[in-house]
């Protein structure tokens, strides 16, 4: 099973930068900055529109605009455990097929992406999608 490191280095006060097992870098500050708890769920849609897309590309859809949001519910109090996140993929395109798009949402989120096989069991992940044909 391959290892893969990530990096927090402290750059003062409370701000981190932050290298994935490639090196590419991310600020982690507060306030301005990401926070430590927006990288879970931006880490759950990053992973998924990544998957998503190169299904939908190689489905030969013509997407010509994609978003996912995500939408977090946690504890009020420490340590603010999530509790539930709702994605919502939103597609523009031409003539796109909506029942290849869900194929291609469960394919990911029942597949191929790591980070909703990791959280499925622990936290409540809704979603939704919309597509506009323009």
């Amino acid at each position: 099973m391959p290892t893969e490191t990530v990096r927090a280095d402290w750059i003062h006060g409370q701000a981190f930068l932050l290298s994935d097992h490639h090196g590419f870098p991310i600020v982690m500050a507060q306030p301005n900055g990401v926070s430590g708890a927006d990288l879970l769920p931006l880490s759950l849609i990053g992973c998924a529109a990544w998957s998503i897309l190169a299904i939908v590309q190689k489905q030969r859809q013509r997407v010509t605009s994609f978003r996912v949001t995500a939408d977090s519910e946690r504890d009020p109090a420490p340590p603010w455990r999530f509790r539930r996140i709702h994605v919502r993929y939103q597609f523009t395109g031409h003539d796109l097929d909506c029942e290849r798009i869900r194929r291609a949402i469960e394919l990911t989120e029942g597949k191929y992406c790591g980070v909703y096989a990791t959280l499925r069991g622990v936290v409540e992940i809704v979603s939704t999608f919309e597509v506009a044909n323009e």
